[in-house]
C-alpha cells in the first residue's frame, strides 16, 4: 500500500482556512493526488438543486450517487468517520482536512488580527499574517509559527509533520 498522509487546518471563522487549503492544494496537486475534507458544522452547505432528480432522491434519506463521465457525487444522509471517508476516497496521496478539531491529526491553526489561544491545545503549528503581533501572546514552545502568506513554508511543514493514515 502506498503512503498516504493527512493534516488538518483549523481556526476561527473568517481566518482564511479555506483560502489556505485552496492554495496548498493547488501546489500539491501538481505532483500528488490530493483529497480535501471540509467540515460544515452548521450544516449550511447546499449541494443540489431543489426539484432535480438527484435532489428528490436525496430527500428520501437514501444514499445517492450521481455519476457522469467527468465526476461522481455521493449524497449521504449519514455522518461518516474519518476512516469511512478515507475508505470511500481511497486514491489519494495527501488529505487536507478543514475543521474537525477532534480528529487526531497534526493541525495548523490559522489566525488573522488576533490569536485565540484556546486553539493551542489542538494545534502543532499556527499560521499568522502581518496583522498579528506575536509579542502580545505567549505561544507554547512546541507550537511552530508559520507565515500564513508563505505557501511553500506551510507545504514544507506539512511534508515533515503530516500523519500517515
Amino acid at each position: 500500500m502506498k503512503r498516504r498522509v493527512a493534516v488538518a487546518f483549523t481556526g476561527p471563522s473568517g481566518s482564511g482556512k479555506t483560502t489556505l487549503v485552496e492554495k496548498v492544494a493547488k501546489v500539491l496537486i501538481e505532483k500528488q493526488k490530493v483529497a480535501i475534507i471540509k467540515n460544515d458544522p452548521k450544516d449550511k452547505a447546499v449541494f443540489d438543486v431543489e426539484g432535480k432528480d438527484s435532489y428528490k432522491f436525496s430527500q428520501t434519506g437514501a444514499e445517492v450517487v450521481v455519476t457522469s463521465p467527468t465526476r461522481t457525487t455521493y449524497f449521504s444522509q449519514r455522518e461518516k468517520t474519518l476512516d469511512d471517508i478515507v475508505a470511500m476516497i481511497k486514491d489519494f496521496d495527501i488529505l487536507l482536512v478543514e475543521g474537525l478539531k477532534t480528529l487526531p491529526l497534526p493541525r495548523i491553526a490559522i489566525f488573522r488580527n488576533e490569536i485565540d489561544e484556546s486553539y493551542f491545545d489542538c494545534s502543532e503549528a499556527i499560521a499568522v499574517d502581518e496583522t498579528i503581533n506575536l509579542a502580545q501572546y505567549t505561544i507554547p514552545k512546541d507550537i511552530d509559527i508559520l507565515d500564513l502568506n508563505d505557501t511553500a513554508q506551510i507545504i514544507e511543514w506539512i511534508k515533515h509533520n503530516a500523519k500517515n493514515i
